[in-house]
C-alpha cells in the first residue's frame, strides 16, 4: 500500500514497477475509472506499426483459419440419420390436429 505525500505524490510498490517495468523518468496516466482510479503506464517504447505486407499476411492467415473452423463447424452430426426421427416431425408430434 503507498502513500500520497504532502506534494500529492505517489510511491509505486516496487514489485509493481518491476511487473510492468516501469522505471524512473516513465510516464504513467490516471484515469478515473468509476469509484476507482486506474494507473496507465505509457510506454516510452511504442510499437512500430505493421507494415501493409505484414497486414495482409496476418489478415490471410486468420481467414484461413476461420474457414477451416467453419468446414469443422458443417461437420454432419454422427448417427442423426438413424436415430429413427427428422427434425421436422419434433413439430408435429403429439399435437391435435
Amino acid at each position: 500500500m503507498s502513500k500520497v505525500t504532502s506534494k500529492l505524490q505517489v510511491t509505486i510498490p516496487k514489485r509493481i514497477a518491476e511487473q510492468y517495468s516501469i522505471a524512473p523518468g516513465d510516464n504513467i496516466e490516471f484515469v478515473a475509472a468509476g469509484d476507482g482510479i486506474r494507473i496507465v503506464a505509457r510506454d516510452k517504447r511504442a510499437p512500430k506499426p505493421l507494415s501493409i505486407a505484414e497486414r495482409l499476411r496476418l489478415f490471410r492467415a486468420s481467414s484461413a483459419r476461420q474457414r477451416i473452423r467453419e468446414k469443422a463447424m458443417k461437420l454432419p452430426i454422427a448417427g442423426a440419420s438413424d436415430r429413427g426421427w427428422t427434425r421436422d416431425e419434433l413439430y408435429t408430434r403429439d399435437k391435435p390436429r
